[in-house]
């Protein structure tokens, strides 16, 4: 390796209240990766290419009742994230100089991984960036969210919420697929566009410009709503949940509209309506499904080369901005998936 080479990390500097600000965040040179023997497990070094960053990071960053949480980012430690990175050096025979890899990273542009926490990336199904957005968590999050949660058949009427963010746009063209009407909920002018010149949904609503989200959902759906995509919660979830059918569905893939609020919101309880609907509630993640990854991957990718999806990457260059882009999330200025590119692969 190089060793003119500069290498840094960002570290979580303090627990944020509410939305987090660049003071939340710390860029620090580090030394180098080495390769040292390791007797227990097989090091990789990686340099970092894409990362992702995803409204759903927001809750490890709070301080939990037990501080040393696996599930929480530690202060003064690296953030981490799902990335794409490029194999530099391997001790393990199955990754060579120059492989394509994917997994959960540290926000550093070099470090030492075991080969037992990446996995290659077949860069034959779509671009290697892919491997974090549509075949990656949003994608696969899409997919088993519509099908194995929500179970939506043709004929249905679909209801996305973030329906221009990474996840949403991946459901709403599944759906679709599967000869659903969508509906899809957003937040500007342009991501309404996007949504119905580019996506084909059948209508939109721009949840900032609507005084009534529950009427403007009946109109959008007079035969009522039977699958809840949803991404957002708050006021959205309850003007949706009032034009729930008889035995809809509601999969809960994420709430973002109550990731920085300190104290969880009182609103409508769901309760009664899901009894007098027999109706179904179910919450999510993604690696409920791991099993199965593989498969959804091909047909996602399938429909991706059929021309039957198309996926918006919403990409800001330079490692310096991963702060920048994650607040980002918060204020819904990204169309597709927000990830930051770090470095070109050699």
């Amino acid at each position: 390796m190089n060793s003119s080479q500069q290498n840094q990390q960002i570290v979580l500097a303090e627990h944020p209240s509410g939305v987090p600000t660049l003071d939340t965040f710390n860029i620090e040179d580090i030394a180098m990766p080495t390769m040292q023997a390791d007797d227990e497990v097989d090091k990789v070094i990686i340099k970092s290419l894409y990362v992702s960053v995803d409204p759903g990071m927001r809750g490890f960053m709070d301080k939990g009742h037990d501080d040393a949480a696996g599930n929480k980012f530690q202060l003064n430690q690296p953030i981490t994230s799902r990335s794409v990175a490029q194999v530099i050096d391997s001790q393990d025979a199955k990754f060579k100089a120059g492989d394509i890899v994917h997994g959960r990273f540290a926000w550093q542009r070099y470090q030492s991984v075991s080969s037992k926490d990446i996995e290659k990336v077949d860069a034959t199904l779509a671009p290697i960036s892919t491997a974090v957005s549509m075949l990656g968590v949003p994608g696969l999050a899409a997919y088993f969210g519509l099908l194995e949660v929500g179970d939506i058949e043709a004929g249905e009427t679909v209801v996305v919420s973030g329906a221009a963010g990474s996840v949403g746009s991946i459901a709403s063209q599944i759906a679709k697929i599967k000869g659903c009407k969508v509906i899809g909920i957003a937040g500007s002018d342009q991501k309404i566009a996007y949504l119905k010149n580019e996506l084909g949904v059948d209508k939109a609503i721009n949840y900032k410009t609507t005084d009534d989200m529950a009427a403007a959902i009946q109109e959008a759906c007079p035969q009522g709503v039977d699958v809840f995509f949803d991404n957002v919660g708050g006021e959205t979830f309850d003007a949706v949940l009032v034009n729930l059918n008889r035995h809809g569905r509601i999969a809960v893939c994420g709430q973002i509209a109550e990731y920085n609020q300190e104290q969880p919101p009182i609103g409508p309880r769901p309760m009664h309506t899901l009894i007098k609907k027999s109706a179904r509630m179910q919450g999510f993640v993604v690696f409920d499904y791991s099993e199965d990854f593989a498969e959804a991957k091909k047909q996602i990718a399938q429909w991706y080369n059929d021309g039957k999806i198309r996926y918006k990457e919403h990409l800001i260059e330079g490692f310096d901005q991963l702060p920048a882009a994650f607040i980002g999330l918060f204020s819904g200025e990204n169309i597709g998936k927000l990830m930051v590119k770090v470095a070109e692969a050699d």
